[in-house]
């Protein structure tokens, strides 16, 4: 197997303990890289009765065989744990220079076990982990820690850091790197809960050579090729902000915590008006030639001068799901989110319930002024600041809408919108309903991005009334594919660039490693993958009654094609399609070699 190191390091960052792991050719050849690997080890590392902030749970960084080959957007980094917001598997990606760090210093995963006394970094220089105090660096935010601990330990460190968010355990908190988030599941909290500050890593060796090195240039030129056409130009032109005109227009728009799938007055929040009034310049991740990242200048808060990235979830988050339209309000709460390490979907639809709470009298224990109303953009950067710190109100809110709904209670669980703890993505699922079963079904949660099935309702490759085993069908096949780029760390923006996505990108894989894959192969690897989550979901208390909608999305409204009876039998013929008990249990005898436990 080549372009991998065949091993990973573990480290007990509260004994300083090492060890290096072999990881065998097969591994890479069933679960490739990226979340295919870090779900192997996290099954390996995390036994049912593990908590997430146990000292022995793993936090686990892993790359991929692509990474550092030349491929575009090949520079993605998997971070896994045990959720601590959902409780089942925790898996994000983030996209920056240290995957290409971590993978020059000689091997091709790290996991992290143990707890630091007191808050320490710890630095990788190549293959000499050291644990050094960072107490200092308590309530910095991610770019003050990036700065600081630059000039300390000296140029070609790449640092990954959480902020107040993490400190404080807020059990949606990210993990960032050169301004990216990894940023749902709340693996900065479990991170926090190592009191682990920050990660340096220098990484200064040789790259492992892919097998066929010419063939795979001109592959990777090709590819480069490909991602400046028209199939990404949205991106490089708008970014994902460009979503929310479009979203609006076609009532998919969620509302004032899905009250609505539409607002009016958003002209001036809208991707073309930011595009004109606020963006200041555009950035690329590391390998990438799309550029998709716009940055917008922060206006009227007292930091005039930086500007913030914005995507479109955190667009939708802080502004219409919380009733807030205005531009300078919105792009200042994104900001604080990254600087806080805070995921803004699950911090606006948090802050959505809450709100909601407000309108409808309930008593969440603080003074009623100190509740946030729709369309209070004060009041929203009010709370993200107290949600970070912990802080009157904050405190409630930093459990996520699902455990601050079952503390509540009042009746406040009907308007908590998530999926197994994870708050639900800017797609309104009453008119998506093949995006709707990929929610339901997600092993991290509501998730869009852990299957783009939401393209099949937007475009016309399903009539409205198409058979569910249909839609079942293409939510199976947009799981495995995303699961596919995500294991082999290439960017989602890229699948329209294949014209054959599973077969193009086996060819990629064969030039890379040496080996012989088809495509039909690789999807088998991306089901492989999928099930394995599942595996591990089970083992930690996941039942059928997880694999469920918000009932407000499911409740009667003329213009939604969901419904409790489609949405069951959509479920049923989908374990049945994915070979799995009518319960979503997965048979024992399936066929799947598990990795032997580690502790």
């Amino acid at each position: 197997m080549q372009s991998v190191h065949g091993r990973y390091l573990h480290i007990d960052v509260g004994t300083g303990r090492t060890c290096f792991y072999d990881l065998p050719d097969h591994v890479h050849q069933q679960y490739l890289g990226g979340i295919g690997l870090g779900t192997w080890l996290l099954y390996q590392w995390c036994p049912a009765g593990t908590e997430p902030f146990d000292p022995d749970a793993p936090l686990i960084f892993a790359s991929s065989p692509f990474i550092g080959t030349g491929l575009t957007t090949a520079s993605k980094l998997a971070v896994l744990a045990r959720s601590p917001q959902t409780g089942f598997i925790g898996d994000s990606l983030t996209s920056s220079y240290l995957a290409i760090s971590l993978k020059r210093a000689g091997f091709d995963a790290l996991v992290i076990t143990g707890v630091c006394d007191p808050w320490s970094t710890l630095i990788l220089n190549n293959e000499a982990p050291t644990v050094t105090p960072a107490e200092s660096l308590l309530g910095c935010s991610p770019d003050e820690v990036s700065s600081r601990l630059r000039q300390e330990l000296g140029a070609g460190f790449r640092i990954a850091s959480i902020g107040m968010g993490g400190e404080n355990l807020v059990r949606f908190a990210g993990i960032s790197n050169d301004g990216r988030l990894a940023g749902r599941t709340g693996l900065g909290a479990v991170m926090g809960s190592k009191r682990l500050k920050a990660i340096a890593i220098k990484g200064t060796g040789r790259l492992p050579t892919p097998a066929h090195p010419g063939e795979l240039a001109a592959a990777a030129k090709t590819l480069s090729r490909r991602s400046l056409g028209p199939e990404t130009a949205k991106y490089r032109e708008l970014g994902t902000a460009a979503n929310l005109a479009f979203f609006n227009k076609m009532s998919v728009l969620p509302s004032r915590n899905f009250q609505d799938s539409r607002m009016d007055g958003l002209d001036a929040l809208h991707g073309e008006a930011l595009h004109a009034t606020h963006q200041t310049d555009k950035n690329a991740c590391a390998a990438c030639t799309i550029g998709c990242e716009h940055h917008y200048a922060l206006r009227n808060s007292g930091d005039n001068g930086k500007t913030v990235r914005l995507e479109y979830e955190s667009l939708y988050a802080l502004g219409p799901l919380c009733g807030v339209n205005d531009p300078d309000i919105v792009l200042q709460a994104s900001r604080m989110c990254d600087d806080l390490t805070l995921d803004s979907i699950s911090t606006g639809a948090t802050i959505a319930w809450a709100m909601e709470c407000q309108d409808r009298g309930v008593d969440l224990g603080v003074p009623a002024p100190e509740i946030p109303s729709f369309g209070d953009g004060d009041a929203l950067l009010r709370t993200i600041e107290q949600i970070a710190h912990r802080e009157g109100i904050g405190d409630l809110l930093a459990d996520g809408s699902r455990l601050a709904a079952e503390q509540t209670g009042q009746g406040s669980q009907a308007w908590a919108l998530h999926v197994k703890g994870l708050e639900l993505p800017g797609y309104d699922p009453r008119k998506l309903p093949t995006l709707a079963l990929g929610l339901a079904v997600a092993t991290r949660g509501a998730c869009h991005n852990r299957s783009s099935a939401y393209e099949v309702d937007l475009s016309d490759q399903l009539s409205v009334d198409a058979a569910i085993q249909a839609r079942v069908d293409a939510a199976i096949h947009a799981e495995d594919q995303a699961t596919i780029l995500d294991s082999l760390t290439l960017c989602k923006f890229l699948r329209h660039c294949f014209d054959d996505l599973p077969k193009e990108a086996a060819q990629l894989f064969n030039l890379v490693s040496g080996t012989e894959m088809t495509g039909d192969e690789l999807l088998l690897s991306g089901s492989r993958i999928n099930e394995l989550k599942k595996r591990f979901n089970i083992e930690h208390g996941w039942t059928a009654d997880d694999d469920w909608l918000p009932a407000r999305v499911l409740d009667y409204r003329e213009d939604s094609l969901l419904n409790p009876d489609w949405l069951r039998e959509a479920i049923q013929c989908y374990y049945a399609a994915r070979g799995w008990n009518p319960d979503g249990t997965v048979p024992i005898d399936s066929g799947q070699s598990l990795p032997s436990r580690i502790l």
